[in-house]
């Protein structure tokens, strides 16, 4: 099952260097801080499911490239991690081994974490590797998200209940919010 998802990520970050150039290159430097400060956004722009039941039917439908990538640009679909707070908000494309009938707020990740663990290293070639393991969120086994240093970024996200997807997109810097009187 590890050499599964290690196929699938290595295909998706081949398909991550395709459309490099839609997003404004960031300093090295900046990425480094952001990813140090754990206080960033990810911001996906493309969805890559391995389920072939859902590409054949995506791609059978009046109008749709025949793609296995779904466009997710114009949607607010973002991992939000902050030092004591994980928010995400991404959209789902696949099998659920285990799903809830007639509830259609499950059929995504949607999910708040408060109780989760950071590890950080960088590869040879300076792109950082962060893995998010959530102790409070039973569905999710682990979140990687793979940055590069010009803050294009690659998101996996293993599941115990659906089978592996992975997002293509970037990082910013988590804005404040503002407080409204």
């Amino acid at each position: 099952m590890k050499k599964f998802i290690s196929i699938i990520c290595m295909l998706s970050f081949l398909f991550f260097f395709e459309n490099c150039s839609s997003q404004g290159n960031m300093d090295p430097q900046v990425v480094t801080a952001l990813v140090n400060s754990q206080d960033f956004s990810f911001h996906a722009q493309r969805a890559n499911p391995i389920n072939y039941d859902v590409i054949n039917i995506a791609t059978s439908l009046p109008n749709s490239p025949s793609t296995r990538i779904f466009d997710l640009t114009g949607g607010n679909y973002t991992i939000d991690l902050k030092p004591d707070n994980l928010e995400v908000v991404l959209p789902y494309f696949g099998r659920v081994f285990n799903p809830s009938y007639g509830n259609t707020t499950q059929s995504s990740y949607r999910f708040t974490s408060k109780d989760f663990i950071v590890n950080k290293s960088q590869s040879k070639k300076g792109n950082w590797i962060i893995k998010i393991k959530t102790n409070d969120v039973r569905t999710v086994n682990e979140i990687i998200i793979e940055v590069s240093k010009s803050g294009r970024a690659l998101t996996s996200i293993s599941s115990n209940d659906r089978q592996p997807i992975s997002y293509d997109g970037y990082i910013t810097k988590n804005e404040e919010q503002k407080v409204q009187p």
